[in-house]
């Protein structure tokens, strides 16, 4: 581990790997919650359109990012609540839309081609800069900003919308709310873990919280705990064997949720033994 820290590269990444494995459980939680734990794959498409409109445009791949995954989740949330489209064929027109945009873009910018996208779909820790991090640090401080401040009305929209409405809760904008807050989340982990696999770090750690707590805050503790075990040890292990972190990030948090399961059920089965 201090070898690594050596490399100025490495101190980047490991850097946004901790903010990314606090914010993406964070309101991932909230996004389990809802149902809606495919929102992120499909943010994650069309970010995929805004990093290929970055190269074409010759501007930073990830402010543009930030611009088109922002619009397409108030879209999905809008098409979501007012139209008839099912919350998963709207998620569907985002996967296919996205990686089509995506990839006619890429196709079109000077000297581009889709290998270029591949350190923005699976990560890389070579390629996180030092405006990376700062833009990272925004975002992330503003997620997890957002989870402070509007956590509680938050919990009562995802708990049950109607209950939402009825206590007199902004609907509306609440949800846009999460939308717009997963897109941020989205831009903000793929640089180390991908737009292919970032949904996974929204998901699996809130899932392996669920196996050890019943709480709601203490399920989100636990999630953005094993986000960042999972990114931090993901992200060491790729320098070592040199492959991109996000396939590592994502086994470690499968293996925590393994993990997990294992725990809860025997957990479970040792209390009416302790009892008697």
């Amino acid at each position: 581990m201090i070898d690594l820290l050596r490399y100025d590269f490495m101190q980047r990444a490991l850097i946004a790997a901790l903010l990314v494995g606090l914010a993406a459980p964070a309101i991932g939680t909230f996004i389990v919650q809802r149902r809606l734990a495919l929102l992120g794959d499909g943010i994650g498409h069309v970010a995929l359109t805004g990093v290929a409109l970055g190269f074409l445009t010759g501007t930073a791949p990830v402010l543009t990012a930030v611009v088109v995954s922002v619009l397409g989740a108030v879209a999905i949330e809008l098409v979501r609540e007012r139209g008839r489209t099912g919350g998963d064929v709207a998620l569907a027109l985002l996967f296919y839309g996205g990686i089509a945009g995506g990839v006619l873009l890429i196709s079109l910018a000077p000297g581009g081609s889709n290998a270029t996208l591949m350190s923005y779909l699976f990560g890389s820790i070579s390629s996180v800069t030092v405006q990376d991090v700062w833009v990272i640090a925004l975002l992330a401080a503003a997620v997890l900003g957002v989870v402070t401040v509007f956590g509680r009305e938050l919990f009562v929209l995802c708990q049950d919308e109607e209950v939402a409405k009825a206590s007199g809760l902004p609907v509306r904008f609440l949800s846009l709310l999460i939308a717009i807050t997963a897109a941020l989340t989205v831009v903000i982990a793929m640089r180390v873990v991908g737009l292919l696999l970032v949904s996974a770090l929204m998901v699996v750690p809130v899932a392996t919280g669920q196996q050890l707590t019943r709480g709601f805050r203490s399920t989100m503790l636990l999630a953005m705990l094993c986000g960042m075990v999972a990114t931090v040890g993901g992200l060491t292990s790729s320098f070592y064997v040199e492959v991109p972190p996000g396939a590592l990030i994502v086994l470690f948090a499968l293996g925590g949720f393994v993990l997990a399961l294992g725990l809860g059920r025997f957990v479970r089965r040792s209390r009416p033994q302790e009892s008697n």
